[in-house]
């Protein structure tokens, strides 16, 4: 066993037997942690392979061989725990290659999508996932980081090359909507209030037509846009409302002379005197300037009634002192009289022969010529009123 100096022998043997006792401590330990699985199958084995080696080389007192034998019957355990932990592994494996499969159809889903601000964000996200995630077979794993790799960059790629292109939009927009704003300037002291108003529409359709530019500048460019539109406006609205007020002046001087004129004109009794009174109405009424705009219509309805007044007053006239017109007039009264007698004549002469029927119906004829010949008659009194 070995020597122990300056120590009896119960001393030493009880050194040896101590050595022996430690073996067997670390033997139990080994034995509960592999039955308890603290330790993995190949640190067990390599556990099992040391002890195995410093019993069979210990100077120490005690059933060395037991423990042996002990270490010898914990193979049939690791085996087991060995198989587990393959199966393990293989799970592990599996569900890996699994959610790496899933991370990189999510890669390439993204890839191809138009995402440029949430894919950001999920992009980082997916590679913290991947990097906590276990390797798995070489040739699998390096395939899947290609993949999500690629589909990455090619992300990239397209983003940097979107945001190039709205870059280059909004540039463009920013230098359409300046030229708009130098126009305003131009043109936000005019007093040609209906061309500049129109042309400030068509600055506005061109305003939306120009797109935006980056957030900041779009929203300073249109406060100085809104800015020149508003100066323009403020100063149409106040002429407008300094024109109003002369407007209201002449409409209620108008419709004063209106008044007047209806009062004194019509209804028309003096043909010559009413068309007097109506140039002399039209020049007062033409000294005033314009009027409201919904006042014009209803003036200009009321100053066209007075004037078909003596237009037909006029016409009236005419058709009474016209020579020709009392002629046609005497020579109808005088053709239906006529008329009227021959057939009385024809009547009378089919009633002499008893032809009934045929008086009848001549003497309905001598009515409908009578009625005719009382209109006519009418129409040639007027004719002789006028001459009365």
């Amino acid at each position: 066993m070995g020597q122990v100096p300056d120590a009896d022998p119960a001393e030493a043997l009880a050194f040896f037997v101590r050595r022996f006792e430690a073996l067997e401590t670390e033997v139990n330990l080994l034995s509960k942690r592999i039955e308890s699985g603290t330790v993995s199958p190949e640190e067990a084995r390599k556990a099992v392979n040391a002890l195995s080696t410093s019993i069979a080389e210990a100077n120490a007192v005690g059933d060395l061989d037991g423990l042996i034998v002990t270490l010898q019957g914990l193979a049939p355990q690791l085996a087991a725990a060995q198989e587990a932990r393959k199966a393990q592994r293989a799970q592990q494996n599996e569900e890996t290659r699994a959610a790496k499969e899933a991370m990189v159809e999510q890669a390439e889903k993204l890839a191809a999508g138009n995402d440029w601000r949430g894919g950001v964000n999920r992009f980082r996200a997916l590679l913290d996932e991947w990097k906590a995630l276990p390797r798995i077979d070489r040739a699998t794993d390096d395939e899947l980081w290609h993949r999500f790799s690629s589909a990455r960059t090619t992300y990239t790629r397209r983003r940097k090359a979107q945001f190039a292109s709205e870059n280059e939009r909004r540039d463009g927009a920013r230098k359409a909507k300046e030229a708009i704003i130098a126009r305003a300037r131009e043109i936000a002291g005019s007093t040609d209030w209906s061309d500049t108003a129109a042309e400030f529409r068509q600055l506005m359709n061109q305003w939306k037509a120009a797109g935006g530019a980056a957030r900041e500048i779009d929203d300073a460019l249109w406060a100085e846009f809104r800015g020149l539109q508003d100066q323009f406006f403020e100063a149409r609205s106040a002429a407008f409302s300094a024109e109003d007020d002369e407007f209201r002046e002449n409409l209620t001087a108008k419709q004063s002379l209106l008044d007047e004129a209806e009062a004194t004109i019509v209804p028309v009794t003096d043909v010559k005197t009413a068309r007097d009174q109506f140039r002399d109405f039209l020049a007062r009424y033409n000294e005033h300037g314009k009027v409201p705009r919904d006042a014009i219509r209803p003036l200009e309805n009321r100053v066209r009634a007075l004037e078909h007044a003596i237009k037909a007053a006029e016409d009236d006239e005419w058709r009474r002192t016209d020579p020709e017109a009392r002629k046609r007039a005497s020579d109808t009264v005088e053709m239906f009289t006529t008329q009227i007698e021959k057939l009385a004549k024809q009547a009378d002469d089919a009633e002499a022969r008893g032809d009934l029927k045929k008086a009848q119906k001549t003497r309905e004829s001598i009515k409908t010529y009578t009625e005719w010949l009382n209109q006519a008659t009418k129409a040639l009194d007027e004719f002789s009123g006028n001459g009365a």
